[in-house]
């Protein structure tokens, strides 16, 4: 009974942890701004990976949204941009929130300071 329950373990997807923000750069310039996101997460291939992150006001109001194509096995971490975006007038700190194909958003947030 034992290894039926180690294999039944070993056949499940572990809960992996959700898609980390290693980093976050802001530029604003005439079209709007512009966010480079640096992102890890341990992708095993298309059946599990990071498939996205948004940028959100302190209410949850989505400003923006990048969604990832496809899975980063091999480029880990890896930078993605979205530019173009519009930042409402007296918005000094947005917060990045990022998703799994598997897990959804997560339900923690980065902090970014425009200032």
């Amino acid at each position: 009974m034992r290894y039926c329950f180690v294999l039944l373990f070993a056949a499940t997807p572990a809960l992996a942890e959700p898609p980390v923000v290693e980093a976050v750069q802001a530029a604003q310039s005439g079209s709007g701004w512009r966010f480079d996101v640096t992102v890890s997460h341990p992708d095993t291939g298309w059946e599990h990976y990071a498939d996205g992150w948004q940028v959100e006001t302190e209410t949850g109001d989505v400003l923006g949204t990048r969604l990832l194509a496809h899975p980063h096995e091999t480029e880990q971490p890896f930078t993605r941009s979205l530019s173009g975006m519009s930042i409402p007038e007296g918005i000094t700190t947005v917060y990045i929130r990022t998703k799994c194909l598997v897990d959804g958003w997560s339900r923690e947030t980065v902090q970014y300071s425009l200032k």
